[in-house]
């Protein structure tokens, strides 16, 4: 782990952060004024993105629970970390599998300070985190053999990080060059917020302006691209609240993200 001094210099508190604003709309407190302010400026433009940010989270979780328990994986590869909350991927997944390894990476300083918190595992299984990059896929994977086993299927989850990718063919090129170097049988997992109402459009155009790192918002169509090659599992690519929705709940499809799991043959 980085000296805590290297990292801190590398923290901008004068600018939004993705991880610290996503931070502050899931109701988090490991944010700064500079984010609590785009984030307050775009409640008042789109205030369902408190809803975008809250039922994203719970794809994750439901996402996770599926891979670990109905399709037996055992491997997760998690890029795009975040901010650590409650139920993380690794909390998750050796809930139902005790065995299992996560490597989580990630490229914000904040959240490197913050990896300890996800680096706790129950001892029959193992996480890691990796201070890497998405737009360096060989590397990132490369990393990862010291902890997971490549030849083995892995889960590879990317949420709410390929709209940090400027060009949508880019993106896609990120995906094949990660898969590439996993075997068959492994599976994609992909959350994304979409271009689906005037409203999140809105907020992405406020949020872009303010000096952070762009997020770009895509269409669905757009989304289900990123599985192209793939084996798409029920029910596809849809509204994050329609994934394979808790019971009794409404799966109420106006939202605004995007969510599906493909597996690779």
């Amino acid at each position: 782990m980085r000296a805590a001094a290297e990292i801190r210099a590398r923290i901008d508190t004068t600018k939004p952060h993705s991880a610290r604003f996503w931070n502050y709309f899931v109701g988090g407190k490991d944010n700064y004024e500079v984010d609590r302010q785009i984030g307050d400026q775009i409640k008042g433009i789109f205030p369902e993105l408190e809803d975008v940010a809250r039922t994203s989270r719970h794809f994750l979780q439901r996402a996770v629970h599926h891979l670990a328990g109905e399709l037996g994986m055992r491997q997760f590869l998690d890029i795009g970390t975040g901010l650590p909350t409650a139920n993380n991927t690794h909390e998750v997944a050796q809930r139902v599998a005790p065995e299992a390894r996560i490597v989580y990476v990630d490229n914000d300083p904040l959240v490197l300070t913050h990896a300890r918190a996800l680096l706790t595992s129950t001892e029959e299984g193992r996480t890691d985190y990796l201070d890497a990059d998405l737009h360096r896929p060989e590397a990132v994977l490369e990393a990862a053999r010291a902890t997971l086993d490549l030849d083995q299927p892995v889960a590879l989850m990317i949420l709410n990080t390929l709209g940090h990718v400027t060009e949508y063919d880019e993106a896609r090129s990120l995906i094949t060059r990660l898969l590439a170097g996993l075997p068959s049988g492994s599976h994609l997992a992909i959350c994304d917020s979409t271009a689906t109402s005037p409203g999140m459009i809105a907020a992405a155009e406020a949020y872009n302006a303010s000096g952070a790192v762009p997020y770009h918002v895509r269409s669905a169509e757009e989304l289900t691209g990123y599985f192209d090659g793939l084996e798409v599992l029920e029910p596809g690519v849809v509204p994050v609240t329609r994934w394979r929705p808790e019971p009794g709940s409404n799966g109420d499809p106006r939202i605004d993200a995007y969510g599906g799991i493909g597996r690779k043959p």
